[in-house]
């Protein structure tokens, strides 16, 4: 009997524990294939699949088994731990290893070492420790990317002395720039929701045989989590919640997601909401930094309060919602259909530097209201991709996606009861058509086509805020004005020897502008603008290994923008005094850049990397002073402005240095440091020079980071430059309300530096925790251009659970 009883029991301990078991990355939850396992002496082996699945049947309840992956941190367990585990058992990735496979700069997935551009990765398990409050913060924690902030709701990129409309943005391949995209700085990035970023790929230098039109000075490639497929016949389900708050303005951030899957169906949902109060600045710094005094009002009547706490930026906090729902379906192996659907919203938020600019006596402040109202985006994205045997092709995609924009800017003079409100709503139609092909021996080639479509709604009103008499006002752009592009791209990467790899495209790109003017509030001296032009651009590099540590690449690429709506046909006031019109006779900016990098690795201790740029801008768009109908000052919203346009009036030189050092102290600990020094100048068609607009100060960062099973943490310092008076742009020297005042009574951007921690616990797989605190030093400072002033110090907490 006791026999029948002991056998009984060893066959179900058997079919309980002889279940498939699957290994998980730590922070990102994928599978790890090629996980070896084994026991002490190694007399019983297994290996993980290509989905992170094994069966330990080999293995007794509780032996000691070792999991081992080249690029994670050893594992020990026993079968029974990790069926309390639910069957999954989690491997953190070393500190030392560094992502291999980008996307950006084709499309598809190509190797790291093989491409000649410089490439920031974000990957996720970055963003999950860096916990970013906005993606436009996102870009800055990679220490390679300056982000300008004109308010709180806000953060405008520049890389390589390049920004805005010279940049370009993507999400999931889709780009977000359209036909209003403007010269001075954007908030479009913060409508991307970091939460539900998978990794995001920075591209510096020209991309425009990828990406065409605005790709200048760099692309920023943000890819959104996938709907997770079950790996199993029953239904899969999986999710998250996550919280942050920051002292330094009050925030609460909210988010959710969770992951449905079937073999060929997979849903994921994400929802996340951010309330944002008044920022905070620190205490050690310029004192003309300080909110000394804010408009209120009295019995309807605008007046000048003093602010009881000068270091709380009032007004700046709003809010945001952002949703996303994805849903996959694969009918077979060869096809995958994949939709995507993102909506943002933000509520109303101030421009925080116009609302400290001063009036003409020096005694007052100019405007009583200055605020953008709800920036909204929305992007339905549908994806076909099919693997397999074409004729032409291994791999293609086929991209389809509308969106919609909607921003409108607010704003009345202190006194003035007349609010002037402009609405800008912007539909974007996209087609993307791209192919791999890996029939050629040692050469790939990537093409395809593209079609992007936008059509620009343009309002404006005056609303009397006593009577609140409503009356039509001059809109900001031609309403119902289109712009459209249609262009053709190959991109071949050439495998010449194991150590050498060539890469090389073309590009032909066609763009059309149709703007019919409102003759009403302006009289034009002209009736539309129809503008037609065409760009080639290419790209030649290469990437050697001359030794196995020691990378050199070299490339050379051509860009270009051309003129959009916001160049052509926008009527603005662009600084007091002065109003931009429109401008028909346009054409497109050139780029020419050229890049040489060298990267050395020590013994897997020590990686040094560099790379030095040189681009040169012709028939740059710049904005100068113009003259309408005649006249060089025309009356602007009540006021005698000067007249401005933008025009084919400039070339450009920039170039610069970037460092980045990597030291790997062992499995746990390490260091980090980024340096970025740039230099760019302006020239005019007569010959003279000034600084350019873009050009970030010299900026860089150090960490010192600890890796273990649990806790994570990272000591590190920022450091921004000094632009001085006679390096700062000429459009930059007339805002002095945001520049602190050197000896000579100059506007100039000092150099600051804050000391930052951030740490990361493991409660369970499940559960983590986050504490951080940043400038510890409470620091006073303004970034270069920035309007609004950082934050002081700040107690960052977060909580992240899984499921």
């Amino acid at each position: 009997m006791n026999k029948v009883l002991f056998l009984l029991i060893f066959l179900c301990t058997q079919v309980v524990f002889s279940q498939e078991v699957t290994v998980l990355d730590f922070d990102t939850r994928e599978p790890i294939s090629n996980v070896a396992i084994y026991n002490y002496d190694r007399t019983k082996t297994a290996l993980t699949d290509f989905d992170g699945k094994v069966d330990l049947k080999v293995f007794g309840v509780d032996e000691r088994i070792t999991f081992r992956h080249l690029s994670y941190q050893l594992g020990r367990t026993t079968k029974a731990q990790i069926q309390r585990h639910g069957d999954r058992f989690f491997l953190s990735m070393k500190a030392e290893e560094l992502d291999e496979v980008v996307m950006s700069v084709s499309k598809w997935e190509q190797q790291k070492k093989d491409i000649p551009n410089k490439i920031a990765v974000i990957n996720a398990r970055d963003i999950a420790f860096t916990n970013p409050q906005t993606s436009a913060d996102l870009l800055q924690s990679s220490g390679k990317v300056f982000v300008q902030k004109s308010q709180l709701g806000g953060g405008s990129p520049m890389i390589r002395g390049f920004a805005t409309n010279r940049l370009l943005l993507s999400v999931d391949g889709v780009r977000m720039n359209n036909a209003i995209f403007r010269g001075g700085n954007l908030q479009n990035v913060i409508s991307i929701d970091p939460y539900t970023i998978q990794n995001t790929e920075v591209i510096f230098g020209p991309g425009s045989v990828i990406y065409g039109s605005d790709a200048i000075g760099g692309v920023m490639n943000f890819y959104t989590k996938k709907a997770e497929f079950s790996t199993s016949d029953s239904l899969s389900f999986s999710g998250g919640a996550k919280y942050r708050f920051a002292s330094a303005n009050s925030e609460n951030t909210f988010h959710f997601d969770f992951n449905l899957g079937k073999r060929k169906w997979a849903f994921l949902t994400s929802a996340s909401y951010n309330d944002f109060g008044d920022l905070k600045m620190g205490a050690h710094g310029p004192e003309s930094y300080l909110r000394k005094n804010f408009v209120g009002s009295l019995n309807g009547t605008d007046v000048l309060l003093p602010n009881e706490n000068p270091k709380k930026q009032t007004p700046t906090g709003y809010s945001q919602l952002n949703l996303m729902q994805k849903i996959a379906y694969t009918p077979n192996n060869t096809w995958e259909h994949k939709l995507g659907l993102h909506y943002s919203e933000t509520s109303d938020y101030a421009r925080y530097d116009r609302l400290i600019r001063p009036n003409k006596a020096g005694d007052g402040l100019r405007s009583a209201e200055w605020f953008y109202g709800p920036q909204k985006w929305f992007m339905g994205n549908l994806q076909m991709s099919k693997r397999g045997k074409g004729i032409f092709y291994d791999g293609l995609k086929i991209t389809t996606a509308y969106q919609h924009f909607e921003e409108s800017r607010n704003d009345r003079d202190f006194g003035d009861l007349l609010r002037y409100t402009t609405e800008e709503k912007v539909d974007a139609l996209s087609a993307n058509v791209d192919f791999e092909n890996k029939k050629i021996g040692d050469l790939r080639l990537y093409y395809g086509g593209e079609y992007i479509f936008n059509k620009v709604g343009s309002t404006g009103e005056q609303v009397n805020i006593e009577t609140k008499e409503l009356v039509e006002g001059a809109s900001r752009y031609p309403d119902g004005a289109t712009w459209q592009t249609l262009a053709g791209y190959v991109n071949g990467e050439y495998r010449a020897k194991p150590n050498f790899t060539l890469l090389s495209g073309l590009r032909y790109s066609h763009v059309w502008i149709n703007a019919v003017f409102d003759k009403t509030f302006y009289p034009f001296p002209f009736d539309d603008a129809m503008l037609d032009n065409g760009a080639l651009t290419g790209s030649i590099g290469f990437s050697w290994f001359p030794k196995a540590d020691l990378q050199i690449t070299l490339n050379g690429s051509t860009g270009f923008r051309a003129p959009n709506l916001d160049d052509v046909g926008k009527i603005f006031d662009s600084e007091p005094g002065a109003v931009v019109v429109p401008n028909p006779d346009l054409e497109p900016e050139y780029a020419y850049n050229v890049e040489l990098g060298v990267q050395k690795n020590f013994n897997d201790r020590v990686v040094l990397k560099s790379a030095a740029f040189y681009t040169y801008l012709v028939d740059a768009l710049v904005r100068r002073d113009y003259k309408f109908n005649g006249e060089d000052a025309i009356m602007y919203n009540g006021e005698l402005s000067s007249v401005q346009a933008i025009q084919n009036a400039a070339k450009a030189y920039v170039y610069g240095l970037e460092f980045g050092a990597e030291v790997f102290f062992g499995d746990k600990l390490s260091a980090v440091a980024n340096l970025t020094l740039t230099e760019g100048i302006e020239e005019e068609d007569d010959g003279t020079e000034s600084p350019g607009r873009h050009v970030a100060p010299t900026f860089g960062d150090l960490h010192f980071i600890y890796k273990g099973q649990k806790l994570t943490a990272d000591l590190f310092l920022n450091y921004n430059g000094e632009i001085s008076y006679g390096d700062l742009a000429t459009s930059e020297r007339s805002k002095t309300y945001i520049y602190a005042v050197d000896e000579e009574g100059n506007p100039f951007s000092p150099s600051w530096y804050t000391l930052n921690l951030r740490a990361q616990y493991a409660i369970t797989n499940a559960l983590k925790t986050s504490l951080g605190v940043e400038n510890i030093t409470d620091q006073r400072y303004r970034s270069y251009s920035s309007g609004i002033v950082a934050p002081g110090v700040s107690l960052v907490l977060g909580v992240d659970y899984r499921f």
